[in-house]
């Protein structure tokens, strides 16, 4: 079974919603840790309240003190994949490049539109009529690895930011478990080595 990794930096609703789909067995996975930036991140107390190791990264002492770290954790637990869920840091590209075609990520707009940490305002400003949630691969650029999957949401003539920020969180937690099951199964080929 694939082992994996869960990095956060707030509330952990989409942490939550793929420890749901591990314990269902709907996403056939070992969570081997939830890792966050932030101490007394909420989604740290949820995962430990779960059962699920928790770690804190040392962004304190600096991006390598940090990335070191999860280097560790990296190989420690003979990761599959690391699957970034809500995590607001950008990885190095050393980190990046070390760790190639294994980590994954979701962002709340239709990539390579809106790419940044303010996805949803960004396309809300824009007027978009339809926006969505991106499913890819992390690369050394930000928000820029291939697409495995996107799933649009309608903008509605009454929403306002907040609705609409809603029904997109309520998309991240349909697809990003289903593409992630996909991919652990070999379903979805990123062209790297699948066999792990």
């Amino acid at each position: 079974m694939t082992s994996i990794g869960l990095l956060i930096s707030g509330r952990g609703s989409n942490m939550d919603a793929i420890l749901d789909r591990v314990k269902s067995g709907d996403l056939k996975a070992n969570v081997s840790f939830v890792a966050s930036d932030r101490p007394g991140a909420p989604g740290l107390e949820k995962a430990a309240a779960r059962g699920v190791k928790t770690e804190l990264l040392p962004y304190e002492n600096g991006k390598e003190a940090a990335e070191e770290h999860l280097h560790r954790l990296w190989r420690r637990h003979d990761l599959g994949w690391l699957v970034l869920a809500g995590f607001m840091r950008i990885l190095s590209p050393g980190f990046v490049s070390s760790h190639a075609g294994r980590i994954v990520n979701i962002h709340p707009a239709l990539l390579p539109s809106f790419p940044g940490a303010h996805g949803i305002e960004d396309a809300w400003g824009y007027g978009v009529k339809v926006t969505g949630v991106t499913v890819h691969l992390v690369d050394e650029l930000v928000d820029h690895g291939t697409i495995l999957s996107q799933m649009p949401v309608r903008v509605k003539p009454d929403d306002n930011m907040e609705t609409l920020e809603r029904r997109i969180h309520r998309a991240e937690h349909r697809l990003y478990w289903r593409t992630l099951e996909k991919l652990f199964s070999g379903i979805i080929h990123t062209g790297k080595d699948d066999s792990r």
